[in-house]
């Protein structure tokens, strides 16, 4: 073999190599790439300026710790609720300093996934839908909660979490920030080269579901998102089946737009339209209902919270299912 074979043999063979490295090194740390807890509370001791506030912690059915937050209107309920699935990097203490704004007149219960703030475990997709859903059942199962009327909403890596909660619930409800069609696709752009679609594991496949979505949807994009491209979130909107509204919010990007005072209006005005409307999806009851029982931390809100705004149904506790603990 002459000297020029040999050295494209070798070239061939360190490409390879390189190409087997950088997919094994892709594969074992695909976690990371699609998980980035953030532990450190964005903020210190929230309270809403419209809500009673509490720090709350429930366990999962396999027992791991989830820590949040619950928040109750001031005026007495039922109420109207909403659930909150956050970012990739985001933890949620910022949801009960904003609930006021965001969500007027609502209860709200928003929970750092596994492995984020002080929750504890690993962060998981299959881990995320079924706390997800089980969150969706305890918040249900409040007496101050109108169980026709909850909503979900979801942000980012948040929103496949929303959506595939709101495919296996009757969710009356659907905001989505900045959504994609599905982590899978986004990595294959990113990852143009690697076998992906064979390695991943959390794929947050939203578009799969989106065509069986009964809930009225809405979305609302980032003025400038490098993080999901519009393309990726155009592939979404045009499978949601009973879309409401697409907005872009002006003067946003991928990290700013849930902060804004018009992103925030926009939310409120939307759920509140919502609300005021018969409920779009029958409230089934589940095969089991969940037998739970709460105790939450010290309100830190504007007023004292009753304990009836607290309590569950009053059905007793039942260790298959989630249960909450005082933070």
């Amino acid at each position: 073999m002459d000297t020029s074979k040999k050295m494209a043999a070798g070239i061939t063979g360190f490409a390879s190599f390189l190409w087997l490295t950088l997919t094994a090194a892709v594969a074992a740390n695909q976690r990371r790439l699609v998980f980035n807890p953030c532990i450190k509370p964005e903020v210190d001791s929230p309270r809403s300026s419209g809500h009673r506030t509490r720090p709350i912690v429930l366990r999962a059915k396999d027992g791991t710790r989830l820590s949040g937050w619950l928040l109750t209107p001031l005026v007495p309920g039922p109420r109207p609720a909403v659930m909150y699935f956050g970012g990739r990097s985001e933890e949620v203490s910022w949801v009960a300093r904003d609930a006021g704004k965001l969500f007027p007149g609502m209860t709200v219960l928003a929970m750092n996934y596994r492995g984020y703030g002080q929750s504890h475990g690993v962060p998981a997709e299959i881990h995320m839908i079924e706390d997800g859903c089980h969150l969706f059942d305890w918040l249900a199962a409040l007496g101050q909660v109108d169980a026709a009327r909850i909503a979900v909403v979801g942000r980012s890596l948040g929103s496949g979490v929303a959506v595939q909660v709101a495919k296996e619930r009757p969710v009356h409800s659907v905001v989505l920030i900045t959504p994609y069609d599905s982590i899978l696709a986004i990595a294959k752009r990113r990852f143009r080269v690697m076998p992906i679609e064979y390695m991943l594991r959390h794929r947050f496949e939203s578009i799969k579901y989106a065509p069986s979505l009964k809930a009225p949807t809405y979305v609302l994009r980032a003025a400038e998102d490098d993080v999901v491209p519009h393309s990726h979130t155009d592939q979404l909107v045009g499978k949601l089946a009973t879309l409401v509204g697409d907005d872009t919010v002006p003067n946003s990007d991928h990290m700013n737009i849930p902060y804004l005072e018009t992103t925030q209006a926009l939310i409120a005005s939307f759920l509140t339209r919502q609300f005021n409307k018969p409920a779009t999806t029958p409230q089934l009851p589940p095969a089991e209902p969940p037998a739970l029982q709460a105790e939450v931390g010290p309100e830190v809100g504007p007023a004292s919270a009753p304990e009836a705004a607290v309590k569950t149904a009053g059905v007793p506790l039942d260790a298959n299912t989630m249960t909450a603990i005082a933070k």
